[in-house]
């Protein structure tokens, strides 16, 4: 009974060994399933294809196979030849047991070189094992390292780097730090946390094959890293209040340098106002003239700073100040503030040449004076100190010189200052004062009396007491012209929109 086990067991190694080489091998027995040889080729193939091309064998040639198996086996695998080709080919039916015997050579020696095979392949697989595992563990620590180097630079950098003199250069720093937060610290974050991870994996397959645990050479265990990466949070943080802190300066800075530059040039406008206003009335009109003159002259070199105020505002916009603690002023307050100034001059130095040329003419009465002065400084729009046509025009209505259009525009010819010889109707030509006042001072002897103009009045007001704006308008008065008699005739008591004529001619 072993014995037959014995076969049986032999026998399913046989076909299990062979399975794949059907149906050209079919392993039924040990004796007619033998006789072409092609069963031993095969089980030298499975085990050992190095020693056996199957596939090139001729399948129909029986002795050449056998041949063949037993020359590999003895020469190759150390097992005697046992039998003979003819053992196999030239009998009817091969010896059972000697065919199992034979085969059972292989068995033990394939049996022995699985066994060796299992044992290297265990070898092996724990070889690779460790060669993974130091693979790992070289990776560990090459990126260990990588990651401290890179964090004590960035440290170190941090140690000498700008904060930045100007807002440009401060905001480039700023930037900088900003896009380090988003690139290499992000990176750096990544790579730690993979680092970490990587250490835990080594050590879970260290144990998965009972082996000692790994440990990283000094400096570079997970503590080590932490303690690299604090510090550099540390450092981090004391470089963004560096940055902020120094940005914070260098706006309070701009705001400072502007306010003292605006702060000072408001207060020298303020000034030259003060004085203009406190001109002294005890100095002669001549010396209140070249006073005005020469505040005239201060003022005009004012002008110059305003570009550094220009200049010191366009930084701040690009700093984004929006607020100034220490200057109330904008450059446009101060702009308005110097044209009105410059304005105040320019009538200041009209008003007291006039009052010269006043002062030097005779045959006006005080009133008269009064009324033809008064009469040019509101009709000078411009306060340019010339009459140009149209204001001329309505200057002379104003005072009672009414002059048809052909006399009118020979007057202004020949009145106008133009030594050049410009076109009548250029902007810059008009009737200075000196020369208005010389004009209506030769026709004031051929005016119309009180008594006349006082008719005309009446005829005009169609025998009322009074004159209203539509009488003026119905006596073809300009609107401006108009508007100056308004201003000047006193209001009729009792009756609303109504000028008192009379009250007006007895001033």
């Amino acid at each position: 009974e072993e014995g037959l086990n014995a076969k049986e067991g032999l026998l399913l190694w046989c076909q299990r060994q062979t399975a794949d080489y059907k149906p050209e091998v079919n392993v039924k027995d040990f004796t007619f399933s033998w006789k072409d040889g092609l069963a031993l080729c095969a089980l030298i193939h499975h085990n050992r294809p190095d020693l056996l091309d199957y596939n090139s064998l001729d399948k129909g040639d029986a002795r050449g196979n056998l041949s063949k198996a037993f020359e590999v086996a003895e020469k190759e695998l150390n097992i005697p030849k046992l039998l003979d080709v003819e053992d196999f080919v030239d009998v009817p039916k091969p010896d059972e047991r000697s065919v199992m015997t034979y085969v059972a050579q292989y068995f033990h020696a394939f049996s022995a070189q699985n066994k060796v095979s299992n044992s290297s392949r265990r070898v092996g697989k724990f070889a690779d094992v460790l060669a993974t595992c130091w693979d790992m563990e070289n990776d560990y620590e090459k990126r260990a390292t990588e990651l401290i180097e890179n964090i004590e630079a960035m440290k170190k950098e941090w140690e000498t780097a700008p904060l930045g003199d100007n807002y440009n250069d401060a905001k480039a720093q700023f930037a900088a730090f900003e896009n380090y937060k988003h690139t290499s610290k992000r990176k750096w974050m990544a790579e730690k946390r993979e680092i970490e991870n990587l250490l835990g994996n080594i050590q879970i397959k260290l144990k998965t094959y009972n082996l000692i645990p790994y440990n990283p050479p000094e400096g570079l265990y997970p503590s080590d890293i932490d303690n690299h990466w604090n510090e550099l949070v540390t450092t981090e943080a004391e470089r963004k209040r560096n940055l902020s802190n120094n940005l914070a300066e260098i706006k309070d800075q701009l705001r400072k340098s502007y306010a003292n530059s605006a702060n000072s040039l408001q207060d020298n406008i303020n000034s030259i106002s003060t004085q203009l206003s406190g001109l002294g009335e005890d100095s002669s009109l001549e010396d209140q003239l070249n006073q005005v003159k020469q505040f005239q002259t201060e003022a005009n070199a004012l002008q110059s700073r305003f570009k550094e105020i220009d200049d010191l505002n366009a930084q701040c916009e690009e700093a984004h100040i929006e607020d100034n603690q220490y200057c109330i002023y904008t450059p446009e307050d101060i702009k308005f503030d110097y044209e009105l100034v410059l304005n105040t001059i320019q009538k200041k130095i009209a008003f007291i040449e006039n009052q010269i040329v006043a002062r030097s003419v005779s045959n006006l009465t005080p009133q008269q004076l009064e009324e033809y002065t008064n009469a040019f400084r509101h009709f000078d729009k411009d306060d340019n100190n010339l009459l140009n046509r149209d204001e001329l025009k309505a200057v002379l209505q104003s005072i009672g010189v009414l002059l048809s259009d052909d006399e009118f525009n020979k007057t202004y010819t020949k009145l106008i200052d133009n030594p050049n010889n410009l076109p009548e109707d250029d902007p810059s030509l008009g009737v200075p004062f000196e020369t208005y006042l010389n004009y209506v001072k030769s026709i004031a002897e051929d005016k119309t009396s009180p008594d006349q103009l006082r008719e005309a009045f009446k005829v005009l007001a169609k025998d009322k007491d009074y004159v209203t704006e539509a009488d003026m308008a119905a006596g073809g008065f300009p609107a401006a012209t108009i508007d100056y008699l308004k201003q000047v005739i006193p209001p009729k008591d009792g009756i609303p929109d109504s000028y008192d004529y009379s009250a007006f001619l007895d001033i």
